[in-house]
Formats: C-alpha cells, sequence, structure tokens
C-alpha cells in the first residue's frame, strides 16, 4: 500500500465521520460538504441530489430531539481516483422529551454504500446508497430522561459544545 493511498483512506474515513457529524448536529453546510455538487443519494424513500437530500433531511431530523451516528468499519476498494466505500453505522434517534408522552428510541443498524471521487484533491461522495440491515423501537424509561442532571447537554449547530473548541475553518476538507 502506498503513502498517497494510506492518506486518501484517512481522509474518505474522516469525510464519513464528519457526515455523521454533520447530520447529528444539524450542520447541513458540513454534511454539503461530504458531497459533490453533482451527487444522488439514496437514502430510504429519497432518491434524488444533494439540495433535495438536505431538504429531506431537515424535515426528518425534525422529529426527533437527538441522534447519533456511530460510524464502524468501512471497506475501501480505490479504482484510481474513485472510491467504493462500504461503511457500517449505527444511529440512534430519540423523540423530543413532552410530559405525558413516552420517549421512544429507535435504533438503526445500517450501511453507507458510497461511489466516492477525488476531484481537485477533494474527496467527495458522487452515489450514495443507505442500506438498512435491521432497526428497533424502545421504550425509555422517563426516569433515565434527567435533563438536569449537570452533563453539558448536546445540541445542534452552531451551539453544541463541540464548536466551541473545534476549529470551523477545519470542517470542510481541504
Amino acid at each position: 500500500m502506498t503513502h498517497d493511498e494510506l492518506v486518501d483512506r484517512e481522509l474518505i474515513r474522516d469525510l464519513v465521520q464528519r457526515y455523521a457529524r454533520g447530520v447529528d448536529r444539524r450542520d447541513f453546510d458540513l454534511v454539503r460538504s461530504c458531497y459533490h455538487p453533482d451527487a444522488i443519494d439514496e437514502h430510504g424513500p429519497f432518491r434524488g441530489d444533494v439540495d433535495g437530500f438536505i431538504e429531506f433531511l431537515r424535515e426528518q431530523l425534525a422529529r426527533w430531539s437527538a441522534t447519533q451516528h456511530v460510524i464502524g468499519n468501512s471497506l475501501i476498494e480505490f479504482d484510481g481516483e474513485r472510491a467504493h466505500v462500504e461503511t457500517y453505522a449505527v444511529a440512534y434517534h430519540r423523540t423530543e422529551f413532552v410530559p405525558d408522552r413516552p420517549v421512544v428510541d429507535v435504533t438503526a443498524g445500517c450501511r453507507y454504500v458510497d461511489v466516492m471521487e477525488k476531484r481537485d484533491g477533494r474527496w467527495g461522495i458522487v452515489h450514495r446508497v443507505v442500506v438498512m440491515d435491521w432497526s428497533r423501537r424502545d421504550d425509555v424509561d422517563p426516569r433515565s430522561v434527567d435533563p438536569n442532571d449537570g452533563y453539558e447537554r448536546g445540541a445542534h449547530f452552531p451551539d453544541d459544545f463541540s464548536y466551541r473548541l473545534m476549529r470551523t475553518e477545519n470542517r470542510p476538507q481541504s
């Protein structure tokens, strides 16, 4: 394996991790930066371009108080300036806390099956298909939902604590 291939593998893994962060923090510019402008995303009921996907994502994420996409192993196969990438993920979704309504967690095991291209030195998704392997729904014990337990709470862009520590100029891949 060459040095350049090792660097490209790390850039691709970083891209997938930035995508997950962008989704979970509702940082839609960060999500957009993971795609090339002419990309297609096939995400469950949505099939279309990046602008349409961002709008779909905004609507879908509004249903949840929090999400967390945990990225697992990635298989990366290169074909010149193109890569075929399969990445495992577990996606956690929690409904809003509303008094007298149950809080529900929905968890899904999926894979991002991507075609990525390196254009002008930058890797980006050109075609993504989300493959759903399994999902489950769990009622949450209301005693476990305590917003006043002293922990810093996750928030959406730009209010999340992590944005105070991480420089925003590093958000898009250079």
